[in-house]
């Protein structure tokens, strides 16, 4: 016999109990304007790692470390 319960899933890293991805919040959207401000590059930090975002000549964003 199942349960109408949605199954929690348990983040083995973490150890913190979350609801599966059907039922998480919709993630924040942002434009690209809004992240580069006019610039063509950002870098962005990150668990002490740098990455750079980039608009490459062809208007697509690429990501790097």
């Amino acid at each position: 016999m199942q349960s109408s319960k949605p199954a929690l899933i348990q983040d083995a890293a973490s150890a913190h109990v979350r609801p599966p991805v059907s039922m998480a919040q919709p993630a924040r959207r942002i434009t690209s304007e809004a992240l580069l401000q006019q610039g063509r590059e950002v870098e962005i930090e990150h668990s002490g790692k740098i990455y750079r975002l980039r608009v490459t000549q062809l208007n697509k964003l690429i990501l790097t470390a």
